[in-house]
């Protein structure tokens, strides 16, 4: 099927499952259900507030991998169009660092509710966000953006 035949919006964006945070919160949600009928297993409160500071590394990591966006002139959105290809600032060492500091926020929330049981979740939360949207997206990018994608993404990990 050449380019022309596919659907628009196949074309146009990545066709990721579901939006990134949704998927992240609803793992994190199913935990904190989970958790609320099992046994407690009360976290040490050293635990708590690394739990704590990395909610807060997560958030600035966050808002590198926006101004990172905000620079290339592309948007974040998954269901629009990628205008440029982002390869510095919080891109400049990881292909995903939205991805990660979703999961450092998921990670950091789990341990600062004293929510183990949650941190089970993030395992399935992970492979929906491999499968359903990163390996869409490299596909998408490739696509788009070929030879300059192969060599940025033969030069930066996808996670860390």
């Amino acid at each position: 099927m050449t380019a022309d035949e596919q659907p628009r919006e196949e074309r146009d964006t990545a066709g990721v499952i579901a939006p990134p945070p949704l998927i992240f919160l609803a793992f994190l949600l199913l935990g904190y259900v989970v958790e609320s009928v099992m046994p407690d297993n009360n976290l040490p409160s050293a635990l708590q507030w690394l739990g704590a500071l990395l909610i807060v590394l997560g958030i600035a990591l966050g808002v590198a991998f926006e101004r990172a966006l905000s620079q290339a002139r592309t948007p974040a959105n998954p269901y629009r169009k990628t205008e440029r290809l982002a390869t510095t600032g919080a891109f400049s060492f990881s292909r995903n660092p939205g991805y990660l500091a979703m999961t450092i926020v998921y990670v950091g929330l789990s341990l600062a509710a004293d929510a183990p049981w949650a941190l089970l979740f993030l395992i399935p939360a992970l492979l929906v966000i491999h499968f359903g949207v990163i390996v869409r997206e490299e596909r998408y990018l490739e696509r788009l953006f070929g030879d300059e994608y192969r060599s940025y993404k033969g030069r930066t990990r996808r996670w860390i």
